[in-house]
Order: structure tokens, then sequence, then C-alpha cells
């Protein structure tokens, strides 16, 4: 890569939420009367996207409207939800419902219109495949980000936000008959000239309800299983005190905080976030289940106490029950793993600087609290991560609630970090 290559303060891999809130931090930032900073993000997909495989057109959002990717950091912005429905004509309408929490699909449709706000500064469609230091001495001055249509960029900064991976548990493979949930609307329109008889949905969190009454609701004809490990759907911990846990000021709590008192949060917190359901929808499928007890047709069953021990390619499960050992084998069309997500690890992708990001006694990256990754090479700028901080940094880690604070923080950490001048010697600079 030669010296005529545009350097760019930062280079965000990765578009989703977060960092297209960084996209507009930046674009405020640039409006004011401080240094410009520039940037460009890539994004493997097409458009932007955010989970389109679970936009239930029933789905509220679990986060309040106020924690969009602007206003707790930005009050004013121009980009906030409550100017997207003004602009859209719903604002009345909005204000007149009551709620706090719209439908999942309004708030994509909410990214989607602040996306093209600022699509002058991402490339979709462009996969980053290599990240290769650009040494001045022995201190990296730069990263050459290589992507997959053969095009490269020089940042001196980079933001990782790559979201999550859907996970599937140990041993089982995807397949025709074996999906993660994050595919389920993709899922259902080809299985709907299909007729399906049975589906199984392994799971007790939100999305593992939420595909559970879909498939209950889109297929009449066919019976579906809910298994899992619990006596039953238990509800989210929205209460006022317990939702401090997503405050701002819970992430310098929880930074500073020994390892056994974030242990204990997380203990405490967890149902908060995790495995947990709205009380509403839990409301909603006890009622159908009890309605088809009624009726004596009971499609809606649930396997509680219990874990599937066998799943075969060709739809054959095997659930267990925890309590008796009681085998029950059912033949599925689909058997949908609602099991949850992972962070990715960004080191593969840093190529030499991966090993060389540290970690702590149990194998987690290093993180300052400015969302930095610590590194035993001197750097000249930083390597930031929207994401897969949850260790360093608590349970707002790859949530929308602390988004538009936590872009705020990099932003500023990049400005007060940043080399004014380049260097002397800068067109001496080598990657190796």
């Amino acid at each position: 890569m030669t010296a005529e290559v545009p350097i760019y303060d930062i280079v965000g891999v990765g578009f989703g939420p977060s960092n297209l809130a960084l996209a507009i931090a930046l674009a405020e930032h640039n409006t004011g009367p401080g240094e410009p900073v520039t940037a460009h993000f890539l994004e493997r997909q097409p458009r932007f996207g955010w989970h389109r495989g679970m936009l239930i057109d029933t789905a509220t959002m679990q986060v309040s409207f106020l924690k969009d990717l602007v206003t707790m950091r930005n009050p004013t912005s121009e980009f906030s939800f409550l100017n997207y429905l003004h602009a859209a004509g719903r604002l009345v309408d909005f204000i007149n419902h009551k709620n706090l929490f719209p439908l999942r699909v309004e708030f994509h449709d909410y990214f989607e219109w602040a996306a093209a706000k600022v699509d002058d500064v991402v490339s979709y469609g462009t996969e980053v495949v290599a990240v290769t230091p650009v040494y001045d001495g022995s201190e990296v001055a730069y990263f050459d980000v290589r992507a997959s249509d053969g095009s490269a960029l020089r940042a001196r900064n980079l933001v990782v936000g790559t979201g999550l991976r859907p996970q599937l548990p140990e041993g089982v493979t995807a397949g025709d008959r074996i999906w993660h949930n994050s595919e389920l609307l993709f899922r259902v329109d080809a299985l709907r000239g299909a007729d399906p008889k049975r589906f199984v949905v392994v799971g007790a969190g939100q999305s593992a309800a939420e595909v559970a009454a879909l498939l209950h609701e889109e297929f009449p004809r066919a019976e579906v299983c809910a298994v899992f490990a619990r006596y039953g759907y238990s509800p989210a911990d929205d209460s006022s005190f317990a939702n401090r846990i997503f405050d701002p000021e819970a992430v310098d709590q929880f930074y500073r905080a020994g390892e056994p008192v974030k242990d204990r949060l997380m203990r405490y917190h967890g149902a908060t976030n995790y495995s947990a359901v709205d009380i509403d929808l839990i409301d909603e499928l006890y009622r159908r289940v009890y309605r088809e007890k009624v009726l004596g047709v009971e499609r809606l069953r649930l396997f509680n106490v219990s874990r599937p021990v066998e799943v075969t390619d060709a739809g054959t499960v095997t659930v267990e029950s925890l309590t008796t050992g009681a085998q029950t084998v059912l033949e599925a069309d689909a058997v949908v793993y609602a099991t949850g997500y992972r962070p990715a690890d960004p080191t593969p992708l840093l190529g030499e600087l991966g090993p060389r990001c540290l970690r702590d006694e149990t194998g987690r990256l290093r993180v300052e609290r400015d969302y930095r990754l610590v590194t035993d090479a001197p750097l000249r700028g930083g390597i930031y991560l929207q994401g897969g901080t949850e260790h360093t940094h608590g349970i707002t880690s790859s949530l929308l609630s602390n988004t538009a604070v936590r872009v705020g923080e990099i932003l500023q950490s990049v400005v007060d970090r940043r080399v004014v001048a380049e260097p002397a010697g800068e067109l001496a600079v080598s990657a190796r």
C-alpha cells in the first residue's frame, strides 16, 4: 500500500447499530468548531440490516425508544427516534399510543432512516479480510485494512463492531432441518407451502418464546414443541431499580469492580436480559396452552425440565426429562435453536497483531475503560471494540441501552489521543 492511499482517523469494521451510532456521533462532531475526524466504515451486508430474520411484525423492543442511537448522548440530535417519527408523520400517533417500546420493525426502519443520512461514510457489500500494522520504527502508526473487493484503507484507529454470531450447542450442526432462530423469517417463507407437521424449539429466552408463538400462529396444522431445562418461561426483570444496571454510571462501577463483584452482578441481574421473556408474551403463550387443553387439541406442547439428547439431520429429536430420565422421540420438520449469540473474536482479523492482544488469566481480552484493546505492541492509535466487552464493561456491552454513550466515549478517546500533525517521515513508514 502506498502513501497516496487516503488516511482516515477511524476505519470501522462492520456497520450495525453500534458503528452507525458512531458515524452519527462523528457527523455531529464534525459540524462543531473542533478539528474534523475522518472516518469510513466497511459492511459486508449489501445494505443496512439488523437481525432481519427476527423482525417479527408483532414483536416489540425490550428497550425504551429514548435509548436510541443518540438521545442518551445528545438529546437535541436530529438523528433521534422522535425526529424519525416526526419525519414519518407518526409523532402524534406514537404519543397517543402511550408506549415506551416501539415495534421492532419500526425501530429497524428508524435505523435504516438514520443510516441513509450517513451513507457517504460506509461501503456496503465490502467485507474486511485482513488488517496489517504499519510501523514507524517500533511503533504501529497505522492499520492497513484490506477488503474483499480488493480495496484498501489506511487507518489511525480501528473500531470493530462486527456484532454477535449465532450460537448452537456443541455437537449441533446447522442444516436444512436444523437452524438457529436468527434465520426464522427466511425459513418460514420457505416452509409455507410445505405443510409442516411439527416444529421443535429449543430455548427458554425471549427469542425462543417469540419463535414458538410465531410458528404456532403461522402454521395452524402443525404442532410446536418447546423444549427447555427450566420449569417454565421466566419473566424478564425490567423493574426500575434493576434497570440501573444499564445506566452509563454502572459501566464505570462495573469496570472498577473486582472479579468476584463482577461475577455476582452478572448473576444478580442476568434476568434483565438473558433467558428471560416479556411477561405479556408469557401470558399469551399460557392462554394458548390453556385454550387448547379446553378444546382438546394440544398443538403447543411444553417439554419443561427437559433437554434434547439427540438430534439427527433428518429432524428426529430425542427429548429427555431431567427429572425422570424418560425419553420422547419427536419427528420434526424443523428444529429451531434459540440458544443465543456469542461475540466474535476480533483477533484473527488483526493478523500479526492478534497474538499481541493481551488477555487476562482466564483468556479473555484485556480492554481499557475507553474500549481500547490492550496490546504489547506500542500503538499510536487504538483498536476499539463495540461488543465483546461484557467481562470488563458489564451487561450493556452488546446492547442498545448504552450505545449512544459508548460511541461518544470512543470518539472522545480518539480525539484526545489523536496526533494532530503527521509525524516526520510519514512517507517512510512501511508495512511489515
